[in-house]
C-alpha cells in the first residue's frame, strides 16, 4: 500500500490491487489567500469525507466517478472495508463546528485510521469501535481540531504503529493553526523520509511507534 500526502487532511491511498482512495478532498478556492494548495485533479475509486467543510468535503473535484463515503457505518467498495465512527469537530458535542467521522480503512492486511477534523480526545466507546490501527492520520494543528497534546493521547488510544500528522500550518495554509514542529517537540521517534509518499506493508511495520512526517504534494 502507498500513502501519498496531498496536503492539509487529504491523502491518496493506493492498495496493492490498485484501488485508489482519496480522503477529505479540498477546494482551495473556498479560502482565498489562506489556502494555496493546488486542487487534486486525479482520479480515484473511493472518496471518504469526514465532514462537509470546503477544506475537507469536496468530492466533486475527484475524477473517475468514485464511490463517495460519508457518515457512520460499515461500507465495502472495491473489496476495501471502511468503518465510519461518529465523533465531533469540537469539544462540545458538535455545538460549535458539527459532526466529524473517523474512517478506518482495511486493506492489504492493514488498518488505516483517518481522523478527519477530530476535535476531542476519543471516548472509551469511540476508541473501542475504532480499535487498534496500524497507521493513524491525525490532525495536530489545534484551534479547529485537536492540538499536539490531544493528538498524543489519541494515537495512544488507538495504539497506532505509524503516526502521520496532518492539518497543520504550512507555507500554503495560513489558517490560525500550529505548524507540525509543535507536535514534534521533544519526540525522538520522528522519521522524515523525504517526499510525499510512504510505502507500508504488514511486514514492514515498526516495532515501536513512529511519527512519519510527509511533505505535501499539492
Amino acid at each position: 500500500m502507498t500513502i501519498r500526502y496531498l496536503g492539509h487532511a487529504s491523502f491518496l491511498i493506493t492498495t496493492q490491487a490498485g484501488t485508489r482512495i482519496v480522503t477529505d478532498p479540498f477546494d482551495p478556492s473556498g479560502y482565498p489567500g489562506k489556502m494555496t494548495y493546488r486542487a487534486f485533479r486525479g482520479e480515484a475509486d473511493i472518496v471518504t469525507v469526514s465532514h462537509d467543510h470546503a477544506d475537507h468535503g469536496r468530492p466533486e473535484i475527484v475524477g473517475g466517478n468514485p464511490v463517495v463515503i460519508k457518515g457512520n457505518g460499515k461500507f465495502v467498495a472495491n473489496e476495501v472495508e471502511i468503518l465510519g465512527v461518529g465523533t465531533f469537530h469540537d469539544t462540545e458535542q458538535g455545538a460549535q463546528r458539527g459532526k466529524n467521522t473517523v474512517f478506518v480503512i482495511s486493506a492489504d492486511g492493514l488498518r488505516i485510521a483517518h481522523m478527519g477534523d477530530l476535535g476531542h480526545v476519543l471516548t472509551a466507546d469511540q476508541a473501542a469501535e475504532i480499535g487498534s490501527v496500524d497507521v493513524a492520520l491525525v490532525p495536530v494543528g489545534g484551534f479547529y481540531t485537536i492540538g499536539p497534546a490531544e493528538a498524543d493521547r489519541v494515537v495512544q488510544q488507538v495504539e497506532a504503529k505509524i503516526v502521520i500528522p496532518m492539518h497543520y500550518r504550512t507555507e500554503k495554509c495560513s489558517f490560525p493553526i500550529a505548524g507540525v514542529e509543535e507536535f514534534l517537540k521533544g519526540k525522538t521517534n520522528v522519521v522524515r523520509p523525504g517526499g510525499s509518499v510512504l510505502e507500508v506493508t504488514s511486514e514492514n511495520l515498526p516495532e515501536k511507534q513512529q511519527i512519519v512526517v510527509l511533505e505535501h504534494e499539492l
